[in-house]
């Protein structure tokens, strides 16, 4: 029989040490980790998904409305919805709320800056600032606001969030990032502190000036150091080694120099597989246009856009916006529809005050006072919904979620039905 095992002076103090770094590790995890300062409040019950609308209404009335920040420091510039929920943002919480009551269902603070948040998966992808930029980002289930995924990477202080439906987009003036729905990054594009391979991007030094992808292609417009005009490059959204892009093709485009009051008004407005569309602001004489170039690059075509469609200096620069079968491009005075596949111009609204959201087939295009029901094919429209909006005549951007139309009015969510 084995003798019990004695403890001696020194077993005692080594086990007290261990359990005092234990303590200690674990306060300094406390204090320096995610989960101090964070407030996580789930659903009791998940938000039903959304049914469809099988018509379009021919009245609308306010159901609620609630802040959700538009600035440069709380990003949501498009209402937020995934199946189920309609998101706010405001302050440093990102809320999850019934579509038609606009009750809170779920929660999540953080006590740093909220940079954007954007909708993607069913869920709501947040990003927060703290010292490496805005480089925080949580995933949140729609239906319950419960934690999928986290990351954290080097990221501008302020950045513009944007998905494809296969690929969340992250982009700052220096840098950009892709990730896909686990949180794991696929592209690393621009600026990198420290890199493991040096000389792995293509360029230095260029700032990032817009951008837009697909599963299969990411678009992005630079100004880089020592080239005149601005640089269209095409690049695999996925390519084998995230920190290495590979490009499809690269251009300077000569029309688009820096103007006096900083860069180029150029802006990618849609892609497709194989095709880019760029607006071309109008310069020495030559009209507003948007150029098509094929996936090397290289510009296939043009064409001049319509005055009445002319882009404002101050007019939100954001790429199209699918709604069916095409490409609804929102200029700041109106709505120039382009062709899903080949990006030839459709049909057009002028002065409408954003890109309008599909419910039941049809386009719903907000205009001063009302909401204008377009006929996707033909850009016909069908009829004009009233909508009091008690003065506000800003730019609108639009999301349908069921019966319910929900519109970003500055820095206000309004839902509509």
């Amino acid at each position: 029989m084995l003798a019990p095992e004695r403890r001696t002076r020194t077993d005692l103090t080594a086990a007290a040490v261990i359990a005092v770094v234990v303590v200690v590790a674990a306060s300094i995890a406390w204090f320096t980790g995610d989960a101090r300062g964070t407030t996580s409040i789930p659903a009791e019950e998940p938000l039903p998904q959304a049914e469809p609308a099988t018509s379009v209404p021919t009245a609308l009335t306010e159901l609620w409305r609630a802040p959700s920040a538009a600035t440069e420091s709380a990003r949501t510039p498009f209402p937020v919805v995934t199946g189920s929920t309609v998101v706010t943002a405001d302050g440093g919480s990102v809320l999850g709320r019934d579509p038609r009551s606009g009750e809170q269902s779920w929660s999540y603070t953080r006590d740093l800056p909220l940079c954007s948040v954007v909708s993607s998966w069913n869920t709501a992808v947040a990003v927060y600032r703290d010292d490496r930029g805005c480089s925080q980002v949580t995933e949140l289930d729609g239906p319950t606001g419960e934690r999928t995924a986290q990351r954290t990477s080097d990221a501008d202080d302020a950045v513009r969030l944007s998905s494809d439906g296969t690929y969340v987009t992250s982009r700052g003036d220096t840098r950009m990032e892709l990730w896909r729905s686990d949180m794991v990054r696929t592209l690393e594009y621009g600026r990198v502190d420290a890199p493991v391979n040096p000389g792995s991007q293509p360029r230095n030094g260029c700032t990032l000036l817009s951008s837009a992808s697909t599963n299969s292609r990411t678009a992005v417009l630079e100004q880089c150091p020592g080239e005149a005009a601005a640089r269209l490059s095409l690049l695999d959204p996925a390519p084998e080694d995230a920190s290495e892009p590979e490009e499809y093709g690269s251009t300077v485009v000569p029309e688009l120099v820096p103007e006096a009051e900083g860069p180029t008004a150029g802006r990618i407005i849609a892609i497709t597989g194989s095709l880019v569309a760029l607006y071309i602001p109008a310069a020495n004489g030559t009209p507003d246009r948007v150029g098509l170039y094929d996936g090397t690059a290289a510009r296939t075509s043009e064409f001049i856009l319509p005055e009445d469609l002319s882009p404002i200096r101050d007019s939100p620069n954001f790429p199209a916006t699918t709604a069916g079968s095409v490409f609804s491009w929102f200029t700041g005075t109106g709505v120039q529809a382009f062709d899903s596949t080949g990006l030839s111009p459709l049909w057009t609204v002028p002065g409408a005050l954003g890109g309008g959201a599909v419910m039941a087939g049809r386009l719903l295009v907000p205009v001063p006072d009302a909401i204008s029901v377009v006929d996707i094919a033909t850009g016909v429209s069908l009829a004009d919904i009233p909508v009091d909006r008690g003065g506000y005549d800003g730019p609108i951007q639009t999301s349908v979620i069921g019966d319910v139309v929900v519109e970003q009015r500055g820095a206000d969510v309004v839902a509509l039905g």
